[in-house]
């Protein structure tokens, strides 16, 4: 067994190395087709508005979605539900390049998003509850951060790929988008570990809504997914980036790639800091700061005109957003008990793709009545609010201490309010 200390302990798990591996490539692929549908719609509408509305319809499936796909996943295969949908999402980006080359009704794109989208939020659950299960528990915090490196490396390189490919056609990035979704498939089927034991739960109304029962009870888990929810809903400036480097900024296709790749760059560096630093001892006040931090370096990014300052920006927005990431997803999964992993998944997955899909409506409906610029700074000072009021409604979350110490919370019960041991990391 690798060394607590050692920063590259996850990797030294095969299964983890195959999945990771394979995500990344599955990641790179859907920035590529993100950057192909937005730079085509905007391209062809000049209407930021047609950029909210992929949002909204990506959001959709993972809201109407969550339970009954935190349900499955802790009834079946995890592996084997992550493998399906992949190849149906795959199939969805092959239908968006035939679209693109017969020059195909703007409906019809959405239609495929909304498939797509589905195929997410199925997958998306299973595939979050599946990861504890690659490496042992006190890994599992090391496993988080090269999980939460990898999905930046692919966010950094994929739009910069989106971007370059885009110089071509469009068609030829979302062939690359599905050949990236078949890797993933691939990494999959060699992999050895199922993801889960099959659990023979009754399918009853009190079993689907378990997940969202536990999270509303447990303090700490409702407090850190309601911190992403809004921040992330209030702070994103991603689905307006079109807007600001055709129209602010001045820049082409492939700026608009660097654009989108900045923040991935962040987060990376952030990500290769933190491994290599000790086990984070004041996770709680870590999480604080820097969703806050992330918020101004929003507004930031909203006044600026000078493209180097909002790429360094954007990058800062990374930087910050990926310590966030690594307390909420290892506090999330080490915290909740194997057998409703994938129910608790799928809340939490409602709280972030909502959040984010739902925030690229917002975006693009505030841009369209207010401008691109008063939304994305409006929304960089919400963010900064939103952590002013989680602090004081839960201030548990300030004093959160080791996430190496995390354990299920089922340990220790209170009423009807689930609590974690001082020496387990809580207060």
């Amino acid at each position: 067994m690798p060394d607590l200390r050692d920063p590259y302990a996850a990797l030294r798990f095969r299964d983890f190395r195959l999945y990771n591996m394979g995500w990344i490539i599955a990641v790179i692929g859907e920035q590529i087709l993100e950057v192909a549908v937005g730079w085509d719609l905007y391209q062809r509408t000049h209407n930021a508005l047609t950029l909210g509305w992929v949002g909204l319809v990506s959001a959709i499936p993972v809201i109407a979605l969550a339970l009954p796909a935190g349900h499955l996943a802790d009834r079946m295969d995890r592996r084997r539900i992550v493998l399906v949908m992949r190849v149906t999402w795959g199939l969805c980006a092959l239908a968006l390049a035939w679209i693109a080359h017969v020059a195909g009704p703007i409906p019809i794109i959405y239609g495929m998003l909304f498939v797509a989208a589905i195929a997410k939020a199925i997958g998306g659950a299973a595939r979050s509850a599946m990861l504890p299960s690659l490496v042992p528990p006190e890994y599992f915090p090391n496993a988080i951060n090269w999980n939460s490196s990898g999905f930046q490396i692919a966010a950094m390189t994929g739009p910069a790929m989106g971007g370059f490919i885009l110089i071509f056609s469009s068609t030829a990035a979302y062939l690359v988008s599905a050949a990236c979704a078949a890797a993933f498939v691939i990494a999959l089927a060699l992999m050895n570990t199922r993801g889960n034991a099959v659990s023979r739960e009754p399918a009853t109304l009190k079993s689907l809504v378990a997940g969202v029962r536990f999270v509303a009870r447990t303090r700490i888990i409702l407090a850190i997914i309601t911190l992403d929810l809004f921040a992330v809903l209030l702070g994103g400036a991603t689905y307006l980036l079109p807007v600001f480097a055709k129209d602010i900024l001045h820049i082409g296709s492939f700026g608009f790639g660097a654009l989108r790749a900045a923040p991935a760059l962040g987060a990376v560096s952030m990500g290769m800091l933190v491994a290599h630093l000790p086990p984070m001892k004041r996770a709680g006040r870590a999480l604080l700061w820097s969703v806050a931090a992330f918020g101004v370096a929003t507004i930031v990014f909203g006044l600026s005109r000078n493209v180097g300052l909002s790429l360094v920006m954007l990058f800062f927005t990374g930087a910050f957003d990926n310590i966030s990431v690594i307390v909420r997803h290892t506090l999330v999964q080490v915290l909740t008990p194997d057998s409703m992993r994938g129910r608790v998944s799928a809340v939490n997955n409602v709280f972030i793709g909502a959040s984010n899909e739902l925030g690229g409506f917002e975006s693009g409906l505030t841009a369209r009545l207010f401008g691109p610029i008063t939304s994305v700074v409006g929304g960089g000072i919400g963010t900064i609010l939103v952590v002013i009021a989680v602090a004081l409604i839960w201030p548990e979350v300030m004093k959160f201490g080791s996430l190496v110490d995390a354990r299920p919370m089922e340990e220790v019960k209170v009423g009807f309010e689930v609590v974690v041991p001082p020496e387990k990391g809580g207060k």
